[in-house]
């Protein structure tokens, strides 16, 4: 595809490996671009997608690293002097890539996070989770969740930049994440 190129989503349709979606491209050239096909030609062309990480702006790095890692997350990398300031690449254990982004800038302190709802975070012990907060002295709402036997646990706690991050413990034999199913009435 080139610039320029129109560029028509068709139908997108499920890989049969992992969680990638695979949409059909349907691209349509004004001109050759050094292509093997004739100017104008339809073309299919497949993309798999899928989400990487999520990019939170920190006002006070090494209190949001900290706040990080106590909830499990461990610093991979980082990368410094970016147009959005240094980034700090989390991951937690059982997830084989990073899943959260930290920006900082000192010149860009974070004045509003209202352009993000949440951040789900699943955990396999949410009372546990929760016990381990406390002891760094973050706090939850609910302190101590129930749920149904069928239901989730499910938690709150904002960051120290006021992000609001929802811990999950699913019930025994959901998935490691929401689907299709949940969805499904009964």
């Amino acid at each position: 595809m080139e610039p320029g190129d129109n560029v028509t989503l068709g139908n997108p349709s499920r890989v049969a490996q992992g969680n990638r979606v695979t949409h059909l491209l349907s691209t349509t050239s004004n001109t050759d671009h050094g292509h093997h096909e004739p100017a104008g030609r339809q073309t299919i062309r497949e993309m798999t997608v899928r989400t990487l990480l999520v990019g939170l702006r920190v006002t006070d790095l090494d209190r949001s690293r900290r706040f990080y890692q106590a909830l499990g997350y461990t610093v991979v990398g980082t990368v410094p002097d970016t147009p959005f300031g240094s980034l700090t690449m989390l991951q937690l254990p059982d997830d084989p890539f990073v899943t959260v982004e930290l920006a900082h800038d000192p010149a860009r302190p974070v004045t509003e996070t209202g352009g993000l709802n949440h951040l789900a975070i699943q955990t396999d012990d949410l009372h546990a989770t929760i016990a381990t907060l406390a002891a760094h002295g973050i706090q939850t709402d609910p302190a101590r969740p129930t749920a149904g036997p069928d239901d989730p646990l499910v938690t709150m706690v904002r960051d120290p930049d006021g992000y609001l991050i929802e811990l999950v413990q699913w019930p025994e034999g959901h998935a490691d994440g929401m689907t299709a199913e949940d969805f499904r009435s009964g």
